[in-house]
């Protein structure tokens, strides 16, 4: 289940009504939940960067499998990374 922009709208008005919460966990997982939306969004762009310049470059080989990192964040940046080396 991969998150379209109406998830991730769905999820940031779920997090923004959650920061208006009276107890302070609950603000704080509202919080956490758009700062992550936040990064997911950076992230997406730094992709989007990451692609456009990988037109005038050869396919490169995938990383192996094993060898990615279980976040979905750590897994783009580190992504990210390899393709600007």
């Amino acid at each position: 289940m991969r998150l379209d922009a109406e998830k991730m709208e769905t999820l940031r008005r779920w997090g923004q009504g959650l920061e208006t919460d009276e107890r302070d966990e609950i603000r704080s997982a509202g919080r956490a939940i758009i700062l992550l939306i936040e990064e997911i969004e950076r992230l997406h762009i730094d992709l989007w960067h990451a692609r456009a310049g990988d037109e005038a470059l050869p396919d490169a080989e995938p990383p192996p499998t094993e060898d990615l990192p279980t976040s979905l964040a750590t897994s783009l940046r580190a992504r990210l990374a390899r393709r600007r080396t």
